[in-house]
C-alpha cells in the first residue's frame, strides 16, 4: 500500500508527524510512506527509515501535484488540513483522511475562554486519520533522525560543556511566544550548569543581548551557537543535554524525540492544544493569572493587549527534579 502524508510545516509539527508514520510503516504490510512537506523542512524527515520518499513543496503547489501523480499513491493522510492540501487531495482523486484540527473548540478557548477542547495530544489525534486501516498507537513516541554530517561529538564541544550541560532554545516562530531577554538572562544566571543558547539566524540579536546582560561569571559558562549551526547539529546538542529550556516552539518536540529532560515556558498558548511534549519527563510553566490568555491559537508579534504579562510575570523555574510526565 502506498500512502502519501501531507504535512507542510513547520518544524515541531512535522515531528509530530513521525508516530504515525512509524506506526503506518510498521503495521500495515508492505507500506511504501512518502510524505509532502516545504523544501526547508525536507531534512527533517529525509534520514527517517520509515519514509520512502519525501517530497518538497517549493513556491509552486502545481508542480508538487504534477510530481505526486505520477506516484499514483492508494492512500493520502492529511496531517495538514488547509486549502492547498485540498487541492491536491482532488487533484490525486484518491481516498484520504484528515485529522480535526478543532478549529471551533479552539475558537471558543480564544475568544470566550471557553475549554470544549478534548484532553488529547495532536499527536494522537494525528494516529486516528490511521484508525480504518488498522494502525494503533505504539506509545514509541517521537523520532527525530540525525544526518552523520551533522552529529557533534563531546570532544569537539566547547571544553566547558564535556562534563554536562543544558540548552536553551531562546526562539519560536512568533514573539509572544518567547520569553523577554531577561527572563532567559535569568534562566542562564540561575542555571546549575552551563548553558547552550539554541535557535537560527533570527535569534543571532536575541543572544547577543542576553551575553551582554549576563555577569561576567555566568558568561563564562553560556555557549552561543544561535544561527551559527544546522538544525541537525541542534538536534544533537539536545540529545547530549542534561536538560532543555524552551518555549511552545520546534527545539521543544526534538528535546521530546531524545527523551531528554524538558522545562517549557508557555506564554500566548497553551498546553490544552495539545502541542505539550510528548511523551517525555516535562514540567510547565505558565502564568495562571491572565485572564486572557490564550489570545490565539498560533502567536501574535507582539502582544494585543501591550503588557505581556504573560510572560513578563512568569516566574523563572529552572528546576529538573519534578515534572510532570
Amino acid at each position: 500500500m502506498k500512502i502519501l502524508f501531507l504535512r507542510f510545516s513547520s518544524i515541531g509539527d512535522i515531528i509530530l508527524t513521525t508516530p504515525a508514520l512509524r506506526a503506518a510503516k510498521q503495521q500495515i504490510p508492505n507500506a511504501e510512506i512518502h510524505i509532502a512537506v516545504k523544501s526547508q523542512y525536507s531534512k527533517i524527515l529525509e534520514e527517517n527509515p520509515n519514509v520512502s520518499k519525501v517530497h518538497k513543496l517549493e513556491k509552486d503547489l502545481k508542480s508538487l501535484i504534477s510530481d505526486l501523480k505520477k506516484e499514483d499513491f492508494d492512500m493520502v493522510i492529511d496531517l495538514h488540513h488547509n486549502l492547498r492540501t485540498l487541492r491536491i487531495k482532488r487533484a490525486l482523486k484518491k481516498p484520504s483522511r484528515s485529522f480535526n484540527k478543532l478549529n471551533k473548540q479552539k475558537w471558543f478557548m480564544v475568544n470566550f475562554k471557553i475549554n470544549r477542547l478534548p484532553d488529547v495530544h495532536i499527536v494522537d489525534r494525528y494516529l486516528e486519520t490511521l484508525k480504518d486501516l488498522g494502525v494503533k498507537k505504539d506509545d514509541e513516541g517521537l523520532e527525530f533522525y540525525i544526518a552523520d554530517e551533522d552529529r557533534i561529538s563531546r570532544d569537539k564541544m566547547d571544553p566547558g560543556l564535556k562534563t554536562g550541560y543544558y540548552t536553551l532554545a531562546i526562539g519560536a516562530q512568533h514573539n509572544t511566544k518567547i520569553l523577554p531577554v531577561d527572563k532567559l538572562v535569568g534562566i542562564c544566571e540561575a542555571a546549575d550548569l552551563p548553558v547552550v543558547l539554541l535557535g537560527d539566524k533570527n535569534d543571532r540579536e536575541r543572544a547577543k543581548e542576553i551575553l551582554e546582560n549576563l555577569t561576567s561569571k555566568t558568561r563564562e559558562k553560556v555557549v552561543d551557537l544561535c544561527g551559527k549551526i544546522p538544525l541537525g547539529t541542534s538536534a544533537d546538542y539536545i540529545r547530549q543535554a542534561k536538560g532543555v529550556f524552551c518555549h511552545d516552539s520546534g527545539l521543544m518536540h526534538v528535546a521530546a524525540a531524545f527523551h531528554v529532560p524538558i522545562i517549557s515556558y508557555w506564554g500566548n498558548t497553551i498546553p490544552e492544544f495539545g502541542m505539550y511534549p510528548y511523551q517525555t519527563w516535562h514540567k510547565r510553566i505558565e502564568n495562571p493569572n491572565v485572564p486572557c490568555r490564550p489570545c490565539t491559537k498560533i502567536g501574535h508579534s507582539k502582544c494585543p493587549k501591550g503588557h505581556f504579562k504573560c510572560m513578563r510575570e512568569l516566574e523563572i523555574d529552572v528546576d529538573f527534579s519534578q515534572g510532570s510526565a
